[in-house]
């Protein structure tokens, strides 16, 4: 019997009702064979990852076009039966105007979700001021909802990331953002169990999407029992395929050694996941 995919609306609904209760993980692949073999192991949903993707194409993170990033976005979107959710890092504009365009032309790509982040990408000013940054939140919703779409919106709050680890300015930006329209809230780099339960309970019950991209001491059980809905990992699978690469690759010109590759996958394993695609 043929296998019938599910269709653009099919996923956004799944992505919504993974959001209504439990804790899942929402792993970053960084292309559509990352992305298929995530799906082979069992996740519900997967997230771009905006440093993975640009790595992958000899950039640094955030130096990929807004057209390359949709086309990406496409094509990750077609690669799998799981929703996408966008890493859209700062929306490609500074405005709310720009904004809202760029999240219409977002959508359109069939992304079940979207975050927009509020860092500027400018060192002396590395976050937009707390008025804009709602504004470009209000924006994105209202592209969402003229495009009669049900694509989740994620607002993000960069402090910790920009060198800003403050929870009182973190946590009102997260509750304008939530006032704003956003689906469901983000503050990658917090994380001890204090500050990711005072972000759980400031945005309740709205949910709320944990960064763990480092080796982390808490657990699924342990980060669930905090409140949390979702768990990324950001460019962080993307970095350990890298650290492979990178390791075996400098012992061949370093020392002439070709014992790298004891952790490498088999050609046979990576041709039956691919097997029929």
């Amino acid at each position: 019997m043929p296998h019938v995919r599910p269709s653009i609306a099919d996923k956004r609904r799944a992505f919504h009702r993974l959001h209504q209760d439990g804790c899942f993980v929402i792993p970053n692949p960084w292309d559509v064979g990352s992305a298929r073999y995530l799906q082979t192991l069992g996740f519900k949903a997967l997230a771009t990852t905006s440093s993975g993707f640009a790595w992958s194409h000899g950039h640094r993170d955030g130096g990929m076009s807004r057209d390359r990033v949709l086309d990406h976005l496409t094509e990750m979107v077609e690669a799998t039966d799981l929703p996408i959710n966008a890493d859209f890092e700062h929306g490609f504009a500074p405005d709310a105007a720009g904004v809202a365009d760029s999240v219409r032309l977002a959508v359109e790509t069939g992304v079940a979700g979207l975050s927009v982040e509020d860092s500027t990408g400018d060192a002396s000013k590395p976050l937009f001021d707390f008025d804009t940054a709602v504004d470009r939140i209000r924006a994105a919703r209202r592209a969402i909802d003229k495009a009669g779409s049900d694509t989740m919106l994620i607002g993000r709050a960069e402090c910790f990331l920009v060198g800003q680890p403050d929870m009182q300015q973190t946590i009102a930006r997260l509750k304008g953002y939530a006032n704003a329209g956003a689906d469901c809230l983000y503050a990658p780099g917090i994380r001890t169990a204090d500050e990711i339960s005072a972000v759980v309970a400031a945005v309740a019950p709205k949910p709320v999407n944990l960064l763990i991209g480092f080796n982390a001491d808490l657990s699924m059980p342990q980060i669930a029992a905090l409140g949390v809905r979702r768990v990324s990992v950001g460019g962080a699978l993307a970095r350990a395929a890298w650290g492979g690469f990178m390791r075996a690759a400098k012992l061949i010109v370093e020392q002439g050694k070709f014992d790298g590759f004891a952790d490498a996958a088999s050609g046979n394993e990576l041709n039956n996941v691919f097997r029929g695609n």
